[in-house]
């Protein structure tokens, strides 16, 4: 296969990647071309295919496509196809099984009531279940993905209006979702009831806009409103914008992960500044974790905030002690050739004139397989770094994701099979810590983390889950192993 980034992707990747990102325009012109630019503001989020639904007032139009938004959707003749004042998008990064045009979303369908049009950030936690449910019943699918449960069960409610089927779907599921739903009466924009996904909405002009993160509302010059609320659901018309909330409603549990890495540093989740956060977790690292040392360098992007966070508490000069190529892509280098293990200087390369002789803080956002830190420590030993002390930007990832995150198999997340102090031992290093999961609160504005009703889903820190994971309990092991293929979102 080809490696989109060959520091950390395939198979033996070594981070978290959120699944994918959603964008909806309801009301002006030419909006299949305003949702592309919002994809490409949302990329980050998904970058194995991305989608765009349109309706014209009459008929739906779709185009889906392996690969990045750019090359597939910055062609005029494609937009040319997309005609209305009405689309929606989905960039896509699946969690595991086929990658296939099948799979890429938005997911169409033609109903009684019309065309129904869903693209989804999150994963169902029960959609192994409710798949069979509906196979039983004569449902055939055409994908493998969660997300087309939702279909089917719309499809297949005894309801009678469009917005009770779609009511009575929502019920039926479990784990997180934010959703994007286009129909001939209108658009849904909604968040499932703990908020585990992030949605906002905003507008430009007489249009709305819906998206997964602020920095997408930024790019097409649109003004935030707000977020859409856990539980909520908004339907834009033409009668206007109208807003429901079926579910009892119950304490929030935000993703905490969007915080300190999901979301491009620029976008505000939840009313907070993602990058002041960031910032503030490196802080709390200083406090927590403090350590003599010459130079603060951050594993470039993702820990440039926290790096600057906890140089200014501490003192130490922030250095850029690797510098990262930003013009990679796609590289020839195949997973069995014998110069993979160079792909790694593809991207990242140590300043080695900085880091000679000097006692370095190593900051990165987080450590899951390991892969990435061994390589890293290795390359500024390389350089010539005297001493290495590595501090990441979360707690220890001992658990996996089950809510639209890929997130290897437990037996595979290096702080699930040591101790810290292990894990510094197969890294390498002088010292390693992680900011406390008090300190990530800290960091979000919280004394600390409410033990009895937890403010955010850190379920991948702690095990503590906020929803049933039904396919997890439910299902035969042997199950599992054939099933798991089909969770993708």
């Amino acid at each position: 296969m080809l490696i989109t980034d060959p520091f950390d992707a395939g198979p033996d990747g070594d981070k978290l990647r959120e699944e994918c990102g959603v964008f909806g325009v309801w009301g002006a012109d030419g909006a299949a071309a305003m949702v592309a630019l919002g994809l490409h503001a949302l990329q980050h989020r998904g970058q194995e295919a991305a989608g765009i639904t349109s309706w014209d007032g009459r008929a739906f139009h779709s185009h889906r496509a392996m690969g990045h938004v750019a090359g597939n959707f910055d062609r005029a003749d494609v937009i040319e196809k997309l005609p209305g004042r009405v689309a929606c998008g989905h960039v896509r990064y699946a969690t595991a099984g086929e990658t296939a045009l099948r799979n890429v979303q938005p997911l169409f369908a033609e109903l009684a009531s019309g065309g129904f049009a869903v693209a989804h950030n999150g994963n169902l936690s029960n959609a192994i279940k409710l798949r069979r449910e509906l196979v039983r019943g004569g449902s055939i699918f055409q994908s493998t993905s969660d997300t087309e449960t939702i279909i089917h069960l719309v499809a297949t409610s005894s309801y009678r209006t469009l917005l009770d089927k779609f009511i009575d779907a929502l019920k039926r599921i479990e784990g997180a979702y934010s959703l994007i739903c286009l129909t001939p009466e209108g658009m849904i924009a909604c968040r499932d009831p703990l908020g585990i996904r992030p949605l906002v909405m905003g507008r430009l002009g007489d249009a709305y806009i819906f998206a997964s993160e602020t920095v997408a509302l930024d790019v097409v010059g649109a003004t935030f409103i707000r977020s859409v609320e856990p539980g909520e659901l908004v339907i834009v018309s033409d009668k206007g914008l109208r807003s429901h909330r079926p579910f009892a409603p119950v304490p929030p549990r935000p993703c905490i992960f969007e915080h300190v890495y999901f979301s491009r540093p620029d976008s505000i989740v939840d009313g907070t500044s993602v990058y002041s956060v960031r910032k503030e977790i490196g802080a709390q690292l200083a406090l927590e974790n403090p350590v003599e040392a010459d130079l603060v360098v951050p594993v470039p992007d993702s820990g440039t905030p926290a790096a600057i966070g906890y140089a200014q508490k501490s003192g130490i000069p922030f250095e850029l002690g690797i510098i990262r190529s930003h013009y990679v892509g796609r590289t020839f280098i195949q997973p069995g050739d014998g110069v993979r293990h160079l792909g790694v200087k593809l991207k990242h390369n140590a300043n080695r004139a900085l880091i000679d002789g000097k006692r370095i803080v190593l900051i990165d956002d987080s450590i899951v397989r390991g892969t990435t830190s061994l390589k890293i420590v290795q390359m500024l030993r390389d350089a010539g770094a005297r001493e290495i002390h590595m501090r990441i930007a979360s707690p220890p990832t001992r658990h996996s994701c089950f809510y639209g995150v890929d997130t290897p198999e437990r037996a595979k997340l290096l702080a699930a099979q040591m101790s810290v102090a292990e894990m510094a031992d197969y890294i390498k290093v002088e010292s390693l810590a992680f900011v406390s999961v008090d300190g990530l609160y800290r960091a979000l504005g919280e004394e600390a983390r409410d033990e009895l009703r937890p403010q955010h889903c850190d379920a991948c820190f702690t095990g503590d889950y906020p929803t049933k994971l039904t396919d997890q309990e439910d299902v035969a092991p042997a199950d599992q192993l054939s099933l798991l293929a089909e969770r993708v979102a």
